[in-house]
């Protein structure tokens, strides 16, 4: 016998036996000497027949995900206990016909407490001591004044559920199978009963008791008595779909008339949720004894034809629909990618783009990332400049230059950064082939801004034709370069004043050289030093140039780093080391002992973020909320802020574990 009634009755037996000072005890109807006690359905005096203890086991194997009907709660029940015999991550849901939902509906799990429906108050328990193995539970008194049904949210094997009510009198109605449904079927959404009307069942009801269909045990479901049903299984379908809707049977041969095609359930829910479809199941069974019987016992005319029927019509849960992440935005080292990621809800097999925030549950996917096809190829100069085209004069020379891989091998230009080309073809200048004095015009600028100063040109001595014979100098009246020119005098004149260029910064290679260039004003015979906005009107000479006192021989050139192989918990990451001369060609004569490395260890750090001081878990048991998947409420996500940081970053799953 369930709790609640074990309470009940050990309270009136205790009353019953305290003693009075004469000796006599108190009945249950509270008279002295009255030997009165509670019977089985709590009616003090009772005989154990005015009502009937219903209960089983319904411990179906499920496959499908989502809501499973598990046993009607008829109108009138009381002492109602409906126990999950282990603890497990399915959840218990509780429904009234008329559609609204009590306890743990829409994809909702509620907090244990106590919630109304059907006239009466149930006691939701959820056990979540860790070391406690006792499943979830609904307790209620009664009676109710509506008929509820039990679900299973279904998410792992079915431990079982038990299940216990009492019904006064002609109440009593088969509980494990509702109306044309099988036990364990999902939820189709049409919780209305159908069928017959209220004056049939009871007429019918009548006549079972009649029968004494009310004295049969009831049985206990498992998954491998999908098939049979427990007490008053035949009135369970007949309430609803009276034997009349049956096209009538012919009265001869005597098979046909003791036996008729019924309704037996129906077939799953091609979903379980987002509107599947349905049909009825019809079996022959004995006109008498409602038991199913061979198919050739009816008139095979005679068999309704099943029709579809909607069920499990309410939405799936919404859900992040992830698009395939677009091409790489660069052929060759980092570059971006991008996918579309949509709030998506299915309903009558379609699915819909609904708005954001109904997966705002859900951790949405990241939309963008980095990619990396392979290691960029690069320009390689792999032959000198060849000899000039002609003997005098301009021509030109080529040299070859190729796109080569990370892995050597000669590949399309195309591969490499086009605007990174070095030239392989360029003009040369074999000087003049005739020889005489050749001028440039004079400088239109004076040396000084004030002052004496020059103006130069140009003077050169070049050829003018090819000839065999030995060239001649141009003689010794080379005419002037220099010419002398005067912009009046300094005073006041503002001007830049470039100082000497220091020593190159390295000892061979490329370098760079500075020198001071400070903004002054000349007088007569000393100059000021100005800030620098008072020649911001003038050019500033170059501050700095590059240099080149002699070539270095080959060195060891290396790429930047690669990205990390891991974002943490130890990656690694690798680079091209080459060994190049000073024409940049691969060479053989850098020193082995200074190549570089071209393999790192990177991101050796822990993946489990840091927590921040300020989140910290307030109880020691913050696991459990955890497992509850409970960290989506606030006053948890507060309370364990920690554990439930940690676990931020994981994918969801249906409605979370205990």
């Amino acid at each position: 016998m369930f709790v609640s009634y074990l309470i009940l009755t050990l309270l009136h037996v205790q009353t019953a036996v305290l003693a009075r000072p004469g000796g006599e005890s108190i009945g249950c109807d509270d008279y002295l000497g009255s030997d009165k006690v509670v019977d089985k359905c709590g009616v003090c005096g009772g005989d154990n027949t005015g009502c009937q203890v219903v209960s089983g086991v319904f411990k179906h194997a499920l496959t499908s995900l989502g809501y499973h009907r598990v046993v009607e709660i008829p109108q009138g029940a009381t002492k109602i206990n409906i126990t999950e015999m282990y603890k497990s991550n399915n959840y218990l849901a509780l429904r009234s016909r008329s559609g609204r939902s009590i306890i743990n509906g829409n994809w909702a799990i509620d907090r244990p407490g106590k919630y109304e429906g059907g006239g009466t108050m149930f006691t939701y328990k959820r056990p979540n001591e860790i070391s406690s193995t006792a499943g979830e539970s609904f307790l209620a008194e009664g009676p109710t004044n509506e008929i509820l049904d039990v679900y299973m949210i279904h998410q792992q094997p079915n431990p079982g559920v038990h299940y216990e009510y009492v019904i006064m009198g002609t109440n009593a109605i088969s509980p494990q199978v509702p109306p044309h449904r099988r036990p364990g079927e999902a939820l189709n959404g049409q919780l209305a009963p159908e069928g017959r009307s209220q004056d049939e069942g009871e007429e019918k009801e009548r006549s079972e008791q009649k029968e004494g269909v009310h004295g049969e045990a009831p049985e206990v479901f498992t998954s491998e008595s999908t098939q049979t049903f427990p007490v008053r299984q035949p009135d369970r379908f007949s309430s609803h779909r009276p034997d009349s809707l049956v096209p009538p049977a012919p009265q001869s041969p005597r098979r046909s008339r003791d036996h008729n095609w019924k309704q037996l359930g129906t077939t799953e829910c091609s979903t379980t949720c987002g509107k599947g479809s349905q049909y009825p199941v019809f079996r022959c069974v004995n006109r008498n004894t409602h038991k199913e019987v061979p198919e050739s016992y009816c008139d095979s005319s005679m068999k309704p034809t099943p029709e579809e029927e909607p069920c499990n019509i309410f939405p799936c849960p919404a859900f992040w629909d992830i698009g395939e992440w677009s091409e790489c935005s660069k052929t060759c080292g980092l570059g971006m990618q991008h996918r579309q990621v949509l709030c998506r809800q299915v309903y009558a097999n379609r699915s819909l783009t609904v708005q954001p925030y109904r997966c705002q549950h859900l951790e949405k996917p990241e939309t963008t990332s980095t990619c990396q096809l392979k290691i960029c190829s690069e320009w390689q100069i792999r032959t000198d400049w060849t000899s000039c085209s002609v003997p005098c004069g301009v021509g030109q020379r080529t040299r070859d230059v190729k796109c080569v891989s990370n892995i050597g091998d000669v590949v399309d230009d195309e591969e490499c950064n086009m605007k990174l080309r070095p030239n392989d073809i360029e003009n040369c200048d074999m000087g003049p082939c005739a020889k005489s004095w050749f001028l440039t015009d004079w400088s239109e600028r004076c040396s000084a801004d004030c002052g004496a100063g020059v103006r130069t040109r140009s003077v050169v001595c070049m050829t003018n034709h090819v000839s065999s014979l030995p060239l001649e100098g141009c003689g010794n009246n080379r005419p002037a370069e220099a010419t002398p020119c005067d912009n009046g005098p300094c005073t006041g004149k503002v001007e830049w004043f470039a100082g000497s260029w220091s020593q190159c910064s390295i000892e061979c290679g490329s370098g760079t050289q500075q020198r001071e260039v400070i903004c002054v004003r000349k007088n007569a015979d000393t100059f000021e030093v100005l800030d620098p906005y008072e020649c911001s009107f003038l050019e500033r000479p170059p501050s700095q140039q590059s240099c080149h006192l002699k070539p270095c021989g080959a060195k060891w050139f290396n790429t930047e780093w690669s990205m990390c192989s891991k974002s943490c918990q130890g990656g690694f990451r690798v680079r091209e080391v080459r060994c190049l001369s000073d024409d940049m060609t691969l060479s053989n004569l850098c020193d082995p002992q200074l190549k570089p490395e071209e393999r790192e260890s990177c991101n050796p750090q822990d993946c489990v973020p840091e927590v921040d001081e300020n989140c910290k878990d307030k109880y020691y048991n913050c696991n459990v909320v955890v497992q509850a998947r409970l960290c989506v409420y606030n006053y948890y996500k507060t309370a364990c802020c920690a554990s439930c940081t940690r676990v931020a970053n994981r994918r969801p799953g249906y409605l979370g574990s205990r």
